[in-house]
């Protein structure tokens, strides 16, 4: 079986690259049987930045002029950027729209796009810098209900701690973090919702994808079922990269399936059968 990428940006998304149809073109031959679009959808409310937040309108006119089910299977989907103060707008989005599958995500925390302002760990450790993260982590689950079906990159933050403290800390320890991370992960399971395993952290140089096994394991421990695997590529070379290496992980944690998202319902299929 071709392998599933749950998790892509195309040129409509600020920082991507290739086009939806390059990438529909790019999957076909590359092993690649179904892709879900889930371009970035930020509030920039209060942010100094030039960018701006994604018109879904316009995305979905050019989705819909763009895909070719004859070619290869693609999802609508979107990857929201939650934040607390953007409750209204985001719940009012998702509820205009028939999304596929709507990954939740943490980019701008405390009010900080850690991707551009250096100020959001500025006066921190490592620690206290991932514990501000994690927290508002936790607001944003306990707060959206309808709004996002996994988390996406759970251990995001890690990224930039890498490139703001250098190689101090290139993972978040599951032992460091128990009790916010259990609370993260049981929180998700109690309503329903799913993590991804996003193979883009290899190729940010991490240690491992996002989030590590240590969390992987820990969510199937706890109880969690809802796992998603997804790329996060902005060009179309980066599709399904590290895959059979995500695969590997999951199989070793425990994991015998996958979830796919249509209709924001997820299917299961058995990890066995892209080996």
């Amino acid at each position: 079986m071709k392998y599933i990428d749950a998790h892509v940006h195309s040129s409509i998304s600020h920082d991507g690259i290739s086009s939806i149809k390059e990438h529909i073109n790019y999957a076909k031959d590359n092993n690649v049987g179904e892709i879900t679009f889930t371009e970035h959808y930020d509030d920039y409310k209060g942010i100094k930045t030039n960018l701006e937040t994604l018109d879904i309108d316009k995305y979905k006119e050019e989705y819909l002029k763009q895909k070719d089910d004859n070619i290869l299977k693609t999802n609508f989907g979107i990857e929201i950027g939650l934040r607390p103060e953007s409750f209204d707008k985001i719940s009012n989005m998702v509820k205009s729209n028939n999304f596929d599958f709507i990954i939740g995500s943490s980019h701008i925390t405390c009010g900080k796009d850690m991707a551009y302002d250096k100020s959001f760990f500025e006066g921190y450790t490592p620690h206290e810098a991932i514990m501000n993260y994690l927290n508002e982590v936790l607001t944003n689950i306990k707060m959206y209900k309808n709004e996002f079906d996994v988390y996406g990159h759970i251990d995001y933050v890690i990224r930039y701690v890498l490139k703001y403290y250098g190689n101090i800390m290139n993972h978040i320890s599951y032992e460091e973090f128990r009790d916010i991370l259990d609370e993260i992960l049981i929180s998700l399971i109690r309503s329903d919702k799913g993590i991804e395993i996003n193979t883009s952290g290899i190729r940010y140089g991490l240690s491992s994808p996002h989030p590590n096994m240590e969390i992987i394991k820990r969510y199937k421990e706890l109880g969690g079922k809802i796992i998603t695997i997804g790329s996060d590529a902005h060009r179309k070379e980066d599709l399904a990269s590290n895959f059979k290496d995500a695969l590997n992980i999951l199989e070793a944690s425990g994991f015998n399936e996958i979830a796919v998202f249509h209709n924001r319902t997820p299917e299961f299929i058995k990890i066995k059968k892209f080996n």
